[in-house]
């Protein structure tokens, strides 16, 4: 491969730089720029994902067009190399310190030049752009590798890609290989975009260390039908796996020089903890915040053990404490605490200093009173979404208070909620005092983000953590000593061999359990381990020199939070060298790429910094039917996503104008500010103006009046029952049921051999299920519906999706699937199929159905279970032939044949005659 002549040295340099997201349009002309082949490869070797996103362009016009490359990778993730191959000339990316990349940067705007840009996109993810023109018939290959290490969340690890061509491409294919020397013990897939058609483009293959993942879709496969061009690959990819552990002091793997050692015994008994929640119940929080805020805080409450101690401290002026101490986690304690939660309301302004003050004073007063119990885990968790302005409002002075009086003696929590908050606040006052921050985004879950947060800390193992190798075997070692190890979380020391490589290298791991101290000793044979990662020809060797320096940076930059100025430089130095050494693009670095000369633009591209200022890291959202007009560059989609540069108009039309905001909508448009001073100001003429969102009818659909004095006989609309019951194999194919009489939570179906039970709580008066509730035993999971979202829960770990969003999740023993009508199906190869619709009618709510119902057991019941045992149906009567009665189970149903809606193919339904029954 050809790399640029020197005469091409000078050329114009491509430098990447954070800017405020900016909204999306769709190309003006398709498949001008034609991706004809996408490839992401991805290796895990050892929890470190290092992945290859490789995209090549033809542009198919007959004139200069650009293309425009963009990529969406993981906050935590870092880019290392980014290369653009041009008529056979390589351009590759160069890392470095970001003050040099940055005069390039300001030179190339004092010649007018443009600016490219990598950006927050979203909760997890980060966008890289880079625009090149291409002649007629030219072709350009983009290469983008990136690197991170998978942290363990809630007992899992997560590879997350996005997939967005939006185009059809002739060549796609995804390739995810993971080696875990310790075992695979499961791994489930999930995509925001797949399909059945596509599903049958994923292949996953696995053994005891070993998995393989491939996603290839023909063209016909990608299509949104076989009439339209467009692809429904658009969206998330996500593999979670974990691997097998034991009650032992972890595992030591060894590659190259360099060892990693991995510790997240099972076994270990939890930890009582005392725990203080200080709520912020400013005027801020008012509406949707408060409420998710109280929503939370009562599930979380009923997720304390009995052994723990607790007290809810609220405040806005000033702070108030729930009880004057600390108070043991009994039932009736719980309930009470439930209560005055349920109470909180937001109003005044917000008083941090004093608040964590008075939580402090609640845990110095138990210790002196002796009320502690030796060697539990005392926890502060922090829920605020302003700054301070009542009280002592200077940040710093805050953060010395606060860190003053905890003294390292308690660990501190902080949840920012919503981007009113300053986050580097609060990182350095959780980091300063043995914890961490966490931003609780504003959206229809946040409830359940904070529920997460709080599981992630709710069962502490062990204390005084500690790490200990010989030290004339290793040197460089990161990280050794941590506070607190938590149930579901891990910890990884990585660090390197002396030059003499021992035979054996060993580690004790000492820690505290309650009052007593416990002591895990461990060898990892250095020849073995080094032949383990030297034969499979797909990891990518010398993984964990990189994962070393990967770890080594992580840490050294969380340590700059807190740092005084004098050892902020120090760490500043040793991050600084690392990443240039091992190109790495951090916050302290840049990546310059050259491009052909005369190519008249340049881009600095850095890594962003969460709340680097406020409104910074805010997830840019695409609205329909937003007015644009595309200016005269050419550009088109591109590896995961390409795009033209576009033009926003500043007139909006009516019916846009009246729709409701999105979440995020406002502090979106903090953003914007920026974003607009590089967008030009177009209006379209009338002729192109879209149609009202909302038209009025035209003649021929307006309402006709009956004329005066006219009666009609209106009959009773036609309604869908409860459920309707598939019963195969019977003489009545299937049964409508209407509930009556419901008192509460239902206790629906339950089948001890198929492992399911399904409750749910019905609505008389709007004759809709509120919510509905499947659990399965195999695997452990839980499925909740309600009108307004989705929760899947699977061990502790929640996640929550809306309703007609596309999903396909795939784990041992069940499939999860989701289409735009809103039907959810829960299916399995030998177990009977439960779906779930959200049922869009004059009241929302929610319905179910069920599929292959011969599968059931003899040993179903429930309400409606007991349909599935011993149903006798007696003959028609002579003299109507409408009624029968039905037996079940020796008792007599009364059933009616009567016109009902079928609601299982969606709303309105469509008509049946159906035989129906009262309960």
């Amino acid at each position: 491969m050809k790399t640029p002549a020197a005469a091409h040295a000078c050329g114009v340099m491509l430098v990447l730089l954070s800017l405020p997201a900016v909204l999306q349009t769709t190309p003006a002309q398709k498949n001008v720029i034609d991706i004809y082949s996408l490839n992401v490869d991805s290796k895990v070797s050892s929890r470190f994902a290092h992945t290859v996103v490789t995209s090549r362009v033809v542009n198919r016009a007959d004139t200069m067009q650009e293309a425009v490359f963009q990529m969406e990778l993981p906050k935590k993730a870092f880019i290392t190399n980014f290369s653009m191959i041009i008529d056979g000339v390589t351009y590759p990316g160069n890392i470095k310190e970001k003050d040099a990349a940055q005069e390039q940067y300001s030179a190339a705007v004092a010649r007018g030049e443009s600016a490219g840009l990598v950006k927050v996109t979203g909760r997890k993810m980060e966008q890289f752009q880079v625009s090149v023109s291409v002649a007629p018939a030219g072709k350009v290959t983009f290469e983008l590798v990136y690197e991170e290490l998978l942290k363990r969340h809630l007992g899992v690890y997560e590879l997350l890609l996005k997939v967005r061509p939006q185009q059809l491409v002739k060549h796609l294919q995804m390739d995810i290989h993971i080696f875990e020397p310790q075992g695979i013990s499961f791994l489930e897939t999930e995509s925001t975009f797949m399909t059945n058609e596509l599903a049958n483009a994923l292949t996953t293959s696995q053994n005891e260390t070993k998995a393989h993942i491939r996603f290839k879709p023909t063209l016909s496969q990608q299509q949104n039908s076989p009439e339209q061009q467009d692809t429904v690959v658009d969206g998330d990819f996500i593999v979670r796996y974990d691997v097998n552990r034991t009650l032992s002091g972890g595992s030591i793997q060894i590659e190259n020089g360099y060892f990693v050692h991995y510790f997240a015994p099972t076994g270990l008994p939890t930890i009582p903890k005392n725990v203080i929640f200080v709520i912020d119940k400013s005027g801020s929080m008012d509406g949707k915040k408060i409420q998710q805020t109280r929503e939370a805080l009562i599930k979380i409450l009923d997720d304390l053990s009995p052994k723990d101690q607790f007290n809810l401290i609220s405040f806005s002026n000033e702070a108030t404490q729930w009880k004057p101490s600390l108070v043991p986690a009994s039932a009736k304690n719980v309930e009470e605490a439930k209560s005055y939660a349920a109470s909180i309301h937001a109003q005044g302004g917000t008083n941090i200093n004093d608040a964590m003050l008075m939580a402090v004073q609640l845990l110095e007063k138990a210790n002196r009173e002796e009320l502690l119990l030796p060697g539990s885990v005392s926890l502060l968790l922090l829920l605020t979404d302003g700054d301070p302005t009542v009280g002592e409002t200077s940040p710093t002075r805050i953060q010395k208070n606060v860190k003053d009086a905890i003294n390292g003696k308690y660990s501190l929590f902080c949840l920012g909620f919503g981007f009113d908050v300053s986050y580097p606040f609060l990182e350095k006052l959780a980091l300063e005092n043995g914890g961490l921050a966490r931003r609780i985004y504003e959206d229809s879950d946040s409830a359940l983000q904070l529920q997460d947060f709080y599981l992630e800390v709710a069962n502490p193992l062990l204390t005084n953590v500690a790490f200990e190798y010989p030290s004339n075997t290793v040197e460089e070692v990161t990280q050794d000593n941590f506070q607190l190890l938590f149930e579901g979380s891990e910890m990884v020391v990585s660090g390197k061999l002396q030059d003499q490589n021992p035979d054996v290298l060993s580690a004790t791991v000492t820690g505290q359990l309650l009052m007593q101290n416990v002591t895990f000793q461990m060898e990892s044979r250095v020849a073995e381990q080094e032949e383990e990662f030297r034969s499979p020809k797909y990891i990518f060797h010398g993984f964990m020199e990189r994962l070393w320096a990967y770890l080594t940076i992580q840490q050294l930059l969380e340590k700059m939070v807190s740092a005084s100025d004098a050892e902020k430089q120090a760490l500043e130095i040793q991050a600084l060298g690392l990443s240039l050494n091992y190109s790495f693009v951090t916050p302290l670095t840049s990546m310059v790429v050259t491009k052909p000369e005369g190519q008249e633009q340049s881009q600095v591209a850095e890594k962003p910094i969460e709340n680097e200022n406020r409104h910074r890291s805010i997830p840019s959202v695409r609205f329909p039917g937003m007015l644009h007009s595309f200016s005269s560059r050419q550009g088109l989609p591109g590896p995961l996503h390409f795009h033209h540069h576009s033009s926003f108009g500043r007139t909006l039309d009516s019916g846009l104008a009246s729709m409701p905001a999105p979440p995020g909508l406002y502090e979106e448009f903090h953003e914007m500010d920026l974003a607009l001073k590089e967008i030009t100001q177009t209006v379209l003429p009338p002729a192109e103006l879209p149609a009202p969102l909302h038209p009025l009818p035209s003649p021929a659909s307006q309402l006709v009046l009956p004329a005066p004095g006219t009666s009609y006989a209106v009959p009773a609309p036609i309604q869908a029952p409860s459920v309707i019951l598939p019963l195969p194999g019977q003489s009545v194919d299937r049964l409508c049921v209407d509930i009556k009489h419901s008192r509460g939570p239902m206790n629906l179906l339950s089948d001890p051999d198929q492992g399911v039970e399904v409750t749910g709580h019905y609505k008389r008066n709007k004759a809709q299920f509120s919510w509905i509730k499947v659990t399965f035993k195999k695997p452990q999971l839980q499925v909740h519906v309600s009108p307004e979202q989705v929760v899947v829960t699977r061990d502790r770990r929640s996640s929550a999706y809306k309703w007609k969003e596309t999903l396909f999740s795939v784990m041992p023993g069940l499939v999860l699937t989701m289409d735009k009508a809103g039907l959810l199906l829960l299916s399995s190869p030998d177990k009977v199929t439960i779906g779930l619709l959200y049922w869009d009618g004059p009241e929302p709510g929610v319905r179910l159905l069920l599929q292959d119902t011969d599968r059931f057991s003899s040993h179903v019941g429930g309400t409606l279970g007991q349909f599935y045992q011993d149903v006798l149906w007696e003959p028609s009567a002579a003299a109507d032939d409408s009624k029968r009665t039905l037996k079940v189970q020796g008792r007599d149903h009364p059933a009616t044949r009567e016109p009902k809606l079928d609601y299982q193919e969606g709303a309105p339904g469509t008509e049946i005659s159906c035989w129906s029954v009262e309960l």
